[in-house]
């Protein structure tokens, strides 16, 4: 696991980044763990929760994972797919309309 084996620890985790760990018994091969930002009125923290994402995301990659299921931590008003094809988008339009 990349980003685990270079002793980085979901306790010890800056905003915005992310690491993963084994699942122990959940029904997956993998955890990946993300420290959201903090609400706040007064300052946007909106990059730091898609870098959440976005970080998430590569960790993914970087294991291979074909699947991946976020919760709704945090309130997402807003999601975009960039999707590279037709058949991309067929696969993804079917998945998405039930």
């Amino acid at each position: 696991m990349p980003r685990a084996a270079r002793g980085a620890s979901p306790r010890r985790l800056p905003t915005g980044q992310a690491v993963a760990t084994i699942a122990g018994e959940l029904p997956a091969r993998w955890v990946i763990h993300t420290v959201g930002p903090v609400y706040s009125r007064r300052q946007d923290r909106s990059a730091q929760l898609a870098s959440c994402y976005t970080e998430s995301l590569r960790v993914a990659d970087e294991l291979g994972a074909r699947v991946v299921a976020f919760p709704a931590g945090s309130a997402v008003e807003e999601v975009r797919f960039v999707l590279y094809g037709q058949e991309m988008h067929g696969i993804f339009a079917a998945a998405l309309s039930g």
